[in-house]
């Protein structure tokens, strides 16, 4: 087979146990273009694409210890992405069933074939890279979509931004975008071919955030039944993207302080740290000024994060873009659910308009997909869009009024304020809770008082 660029400075991690086998393939492969790296048994295997992941892995099954099928489970768990090739001396069709079943790419038995293993390595390498384009075209960024002179800033400052190392600060309310702008500044960075991690801070709880972070120990606390690499550890070499970056405990704001000082990561129960090479994008919905002032937010953090502020604009500020983005996902919609299209008339779209958007983009992509079912004819009227939101905006003003004692008044105006903060929230409890400052048993408690159930506001 000649040298070609798919085989041009691809990194190959081989892993046997046998010292033959694997100078055996170096020399195979070195001689096609190859670099080769080389792990004896399953630890160090893991250990290597740690430290910096392959193009691709061939695997031996039969190995002491960690066997080739505990190694590819540990690198789906650990969220690894590459092609793995599976190769063993006692080959069985089950075995090779189950290899296939945990995500290997081919399999073959030894003595190995050198053309064999040549053409399956080639095709998994240029079968991997297809698969990586076609996630990029799947997720284009939907919302970084308009004319208006705020989506044009935006899309300016995305460009700026993404060539750069600097770390980068999405700030915006629920349902603006947040996640599309980071998976297209990393896609416009020089790391777009490497990892794009995602945490949702918000998420994962207090006590097991460091570990989802920063990898631990086995037995490093109660539950470690074995080690755990890190979200850092997995993005070294590509981008790590902190969402809810506001929702974090201090102790772990000093952790990630602490990586972006030193590039450093210290697992939970580790004696050492781990030099990691990660570009780190944050997004919060909150104003964290505010969370500096009281308290909850370091201000060394946030100034380390903020060296490119970018603001997702909400779509109130934006309304002209709504044509389009109607049309984005009227067409998007149709075309994945085999719906007939269909196109809205001027009044219905003035309604839309004038809608307040709480959800933002979010809000507008489920309305329309609803529109799209719901409406009976073969355009969306007015009548339809009335139907669907429930009407005209709530008389806010009057149903205040409407009340006649001090505590009609207090009860009227608290479950309103909790409604539009659910809605502001996108119906997280615990995110809502903190925002207006409550605990999230308090906010609970209020809900079951007012009967305010998610499905009868959607």
């Amino acid at each position: 087979m000649a040298k070609d660029e798919v085989s041009a400075k691809k990194t190959v991690l081989v892993v046997d146990d046998e010292a033959s086998i694997r100078e055996s393939l170096r020399m195979i492969l070195e001689y096609e273009g190859y670099a080769v790296d080389e792990a004896e048994n399953g630890s160090q295997a893991l250990a290597r694409v740690a430290d910096r992941a392959p193009d691709a892995v061939v695997l031996d099954i039969k190995m002491p210890e960690m066997d080739g099928l505990e190694v590819l489970t540990a690198f789906n768990e650990r969220g690894y992405d590459m092609p793995v090739l599976v190769i063993s001396g006692h080959a069985d069709v089950s075995t090779a069933v189950e290899a296939t079943r945990r995500g290997a790419f081919d399999f073959f038995e030894k003595p190995l074939q050198r053309e064999r293993v040549l053409v399956s390595l080639r095709n998994a390498i240029q079968s991997h890279r297809l698969e990586a384009e076609n996630r990029v075209l799947r997720t284009e960024p939907d919302e970084i979509i308009g004319s208006s002179t705020t989506m044009k800033k935006l899309r300016e400052t995305i460009q700026k931004a993404a060539p750069t190392p600097a770390t980068v600060l999405i700030t915006g309310e629920s349902g603006t975008g947040k996640e599309l702008v980071a998976k297209a500044i990393h896609e416009g960075s020089a790391r777009a071919g490497k990892a794009l991690v995602q945490v949702n801070c918000a998420a994962i709880p207090d006590e097991l955030i460091e570990s989802e972070l920063f990898g631990h120990e086995k037995g490093s606390f109660t539950g470690a039944v074995r080690k755990q690499t890190g979200k850092f550890v997995a993005a070294h070499g590509g981008t790590i993207f902190l969402d809810e970056v506001g929702d974090m405990s201090a102790r772990t704001q000093a952790k990630v302080l602490r990586v972006l000082q030193n590039g450093e990561v210290e697992p939970v129960g580790a004696a050492k740290t781990v030099r990691v090479d990660v570009r780190v994008i944050a997004a919060t919905n909150r104003d964290l000024e505010i969370e500096i002032a009281e308290g909850r937010f370091r201000e060394d953090l946030f100034y380390r994060l903020n060296v490119i502020p970018v603001r997702t604009p909400p779509l109130r500020e934006r309304l002209e873009d709504i044509p389009t983005l109607v049309d984005y996902f009227v067409r998007r919609y149709s075309q994945q659910n085999n719906y007939r299209p269909k196109e809205l008339q001027p009044e219905a779209m003035s309604y839309l308009q004038a809608l307040p958007w709480r959800g933002n983009v979010r809000e507008l992509k489920n309305l329309v997909e609803r529109l799209l079912i719901l409406s009976p004819g073969e355009t969306i009227t007015e009548d339809d869009v009335l139907t669907v939101t429930g009407g005209t905006r709530p008389d806010v003003e009057g149903a205040i009024f409407a009340a006649t004692t001090l505590r009609e008044f207090r009860e009227t105006t608290e479950r309103m304020f909790i409604l539009q903060k659910l809605d502001e929230n996108d119906w997280n409890v615990t995110q809502t809770a903190n925002s207006i400052d409550t605990p999230r048993s308090n906010l609970y408690k209020k809900l079951d008082q007012y009967e305010i159930r998610r499905e009868d506001h959607e």
